[in-house]
């Protein structure tokens, strides 16, 4: 099964934002740094191959290889990479033509505009190369963020993913290139969510997302579904206008999302890894933003987490079993079994780390069908 209700065609709101300084210590926030740069080259020339490619196919699947490909790196199964991209090259589509070019002045009128992602790309590939990276993603992670829903969350995702490799390594040219290519693809599916009437505060996450009334119709695409909210609980806590706060909440929310697959996963295996992937992507780009940042970075991905979990939570909790591997072990299963989603996900537990969370991984490989 594929998220063949991935995303939505419409243009999502301009939102204008100042640009933000430039962060001053990259090492301030969460423990991505303490990934290994991959030595093997595997990665580099995986992402030059990848780049041909457009970040969709058939109009609006997402492209996960990027993604899937550097979760395999991080966690010590490179060998496995060029093989797996040999098994999911049939799903690539080459990457559109440009249309007209984007620029500084011209640019609200592209946003969210999904034909004009070839142009998005090659304006972000522009910037990045004419710029330190970390100054680029702090202009456009304002301007962006109010669309993390966009593309069923999947462009804030390849962010993340490319921000972890550019803080843990090298910052060689088809890193810089795969942040242009996903930031590209946020800005042309950038999509707003429709304003929300808040329910009464939650006291933590897990009880947030409990808490999280779902839509009225859970059929149908993303778009669909995401047009029905109406309502979220209150959360976090004003206090967490504090950007150490706003983190440690991130924290609390990426580990009760990944906690909640393993009991309500079995109601959309696919599209429900993406409360938990979703806003660890957020998590993991947090090093390189500025602290002023942080805090509505907390309130995009709580918005992102609790609209995929309205939109395709289950009524009912399931029981689940302990894993009954290391996690070294489940990310080697994960790999093995291929799904896209599934390794991605697993990625995610592995940064959770608790027993629930590995029981949560183990979830996600029963449940979703194997790809290889």
């Amino acid at each position: 099964m594929d998220d063949t209700t991935s995303t939505s065609t419409d243009a999502g709101t301009s939102t204008d934002a100042a640009p933000a300084a430039a962060p001053t210590d990259a090492t301030d926030a969460t423990d991505a740094t303490d990934a290994t740069d991959d030595t093997t080259g595997t990665l580099d020339e995986a992402l030059e191959r990848l780049h041909a490619s457009g970040p969709e196919r058939n109009g609006w699947l997402s492209n996960h290889a990027p993604m899937a490909v550097e979760a395999l790196v991080r966690h010590g199964q490179a060998p496995t990479v060029h093989r797996w991209l040999d098994h999911y090259g049939h799903k690539l589509e080459d990457m559109p033509d440009t249309s007209s070019r984007v620029t500084a002045e011209n640019w609200r009128e592209a946003l969210g505009d999904p034909r004009r992602v070839a142009d998005w790309t090659e304006y972000f590939g522009r910037e990045t190369a004419e710029r330190p990276w970390r100054d680029v993603l702090a202009e456009w992670w304002p301007r962006l963020l109010p669309g993390i829903a966009a593309g069923a969350t999947h462009p804030v995702i390849r962010v993340g993913h490319s921000v972890r490799t550019l803080l843990v390594g090298e910052e060689t040219a088809p890193r810089v290139a795969e942040l242009a290519h996903g930031l590209g693809y946020w800005a042309a599916r950038h999509q707003s969510l429709p304003a929300l009437t808040p329910l009464a505060p939650a006291p933590d996450a897990a009880a947030a997302l409990d808490a999280v009334p779902p839509v009225p119709e859970q059929s149908g695409g993303i778009r669909d579904r995401l047009a029905q909210l109406t309502a979220f609980p209150v959360w976090p806590r004003p206090s967490a206008d504090d950007p150490d706060e706003a983190r440690a909440r991130l924290e609390e929310l990426v580990r009760a999302a990944t906690h909640r697959f393993a009991t309500h996963g079995h109601g959309e295996p696919i599209m429900l890894v993406h409360a938990a992937t979703a806003p660890n992507a957020v998590l993991r780009a947090l090093p390189a933003l500025p602290r002023t940042l942080w805090a509505p970075s907390l309130a995009a991905a709580w918005a992102a987490s609790a609209a995929v979990t309205a939109a395709y939570g289950p009524a009912e909790a399931a029981p689940y079993e302990p894993a009954d591997a290391s996690a070294d072990e489940l990310f080697a299963r994960a790999a093995a079994h291929g799904d896209d989603h599934t390794i991605k996900f697993t990625d995610t537990a592995l940064d959770v780390g608790d027993a629930t969370a590995l029981a949560a991984a183990l979830r996600s490989i029963e449940l979703n069908p194997p790809a290889l």
